[in-house]
Formats: C-alpha cells, structure tokens, sequence
C-alpha cells in the first residue's frame, strides 16, 4: 500500500510539472507570436501612410452672389447661383512616428494628424443660374463679360467661405477623427490588446493645454514605460 501511495504521488507531482512546462511553453509562445503595441501601431501607421489622402466628408454649398457694372449713366447687374462640392482631406502622408504617443498607464494611444485640407470647390456648372439683366450697356461695351468674371470669382470665394465655418469643419474633423480611431482600434483589438484611441489634430490644443513631447519618436517612449 505504501508503494501505491509513493506511485500516485509522483503521478500527481510529474501530472503538476506537466502542467506547469505547458503553462510555461504557452507562455513563451504568446509572448513570442503576440505582436506588441508598437508593432500593430507602427503596421497601422504605414498602412495609413500608404493611402496617401483620405476624404471622410464632402459637403455641398451653395453660392448667391450679385455683380453690377455702371458706366455712362447706365447700370448692368447679374445676380449668379453657384452650387458646389468640397471635399475635407487629411494628408496622410504626413503622418510621422512623433505623431504616435502611447501611454501604458492608462492604455490609451493617442495619434496626431495634420490638418483638415478642403479640395475643390468643384463647380456644378450645369446647375448654376443666373438673373439680371445687362441691357445696352452690355451691347456697346464688355459690361457683360465683367460682371460674369466677377460673379464667378466671387462665387468660388462665397462656397470655400461656407466650406470654412465653424459647423462643417467640426463635422469634417469628426468624420475623420472616427474613420482614424477605427483604423487603429482595429487592429489592436484583433490582437487582444485592450486599448484606447484618442485622435486630434495638429491646429486643435492637446486636452487641458497639453504639449506633446515630440523630442523623441514614439518608439523610444514605448520602451522606456
């Protein structure tokens, strides 16, 4: 009986280290096979790179402009209806290693883009209007020509000023702060990395006045937390 008892307990303690080698092993190849941080951040980064531009938003404005031309005691006006499209873009081929930081205290990564560019404005020329009348002044002399240059010009000007106000830049900003969190997010949670992204942009003050530290790249932050 007592050989018995000795059999079972070096079964139990060989069965023990067993699990402790597998548990060992498993370790060593999760650690080894499972991409850090600053691999899927870096992978992402160029994957972003790669795109060249991205456009999260587009919005369509509408111009009304009115041009005059008085000459001779005569008077020539021409009122104009420009519609447009403007695409809001962020070069992503600005985007560097300083503008990752990640903080492993609260997991959070936070990425910097450059500014919001808007492209265009892309004239609907089929849809523009046009009302007012140029009478004689137009038949003895180039009132007319004038007034369309000139309610052209300032019809481009009117639709990137609309392009540039405070709601539509906040919705751009938004639209690709979100398509950029996704990007990174992704990936890392694919990975089991349980992490927070925080986008912002170059023109736009860090959370509570915050100055990112860009003396050094993000990898040397990554290693020394």
């Amino acid at each position: 009986m007592r050989f018995l008892g000795q059999f079972f307990a070096a079964l139990v303690i060989l069965a023990l280290v067993a699990l402790a080698m597998l548990w060992g092993v498993q370790r060593y190849i999760g650690y080894r096979l499972s991409p850090s941080v600053e691999t899927i951040a870096t992978s992402s980064l160029q994957g972003l790179r790669e795109q060249n531009r991205l456009s999260a938003f587009a919005a369509r404005y509408v111009a009304v402009v009115t041009s005059k031309q008085i000459r001779m005691g005569l008077t020539a006006q021409k009122t104009l209806i420009m519609p447009g499209m403007v695409r809001y873009e962020v070069d992503l081929g600005k985007l560097q290693d300083r503008d990752l930081k990640w903080d492993a205290a609260s997991k959070t990564l936070q990425v910097k883009l450059p500014p919001i560019e808007i492209e265009g404005p892309q004239v609907d020329f089929t849809a523009i209007r046009e009302y007012g009348e140029s009478g004689l002044l137009s038949t003895f002399t180039d009132a007319n020509t004038q007034i369309d240059a000139a309610n052209r010009a300032a019809g481009q000007q009117e639709l990137v000023r609309q392009a540039h106000e405070a709601m539509p830049m906040k919705l751009a900003r938004d639209a690709t702060r979100g398509a950029i969190e996704r990007s990174f997010a992704m990936p890392l949670r694919a990975a089991g990395v349980d992490a927070t992204v925080k986008v912002r942009f170059a023109d736009e003050p860090g959370p509570d006045g915050e100055h990112w530290d860009v003396s050094r790249p993000w990898r040397d932050v990554v290693k020394s937390k």
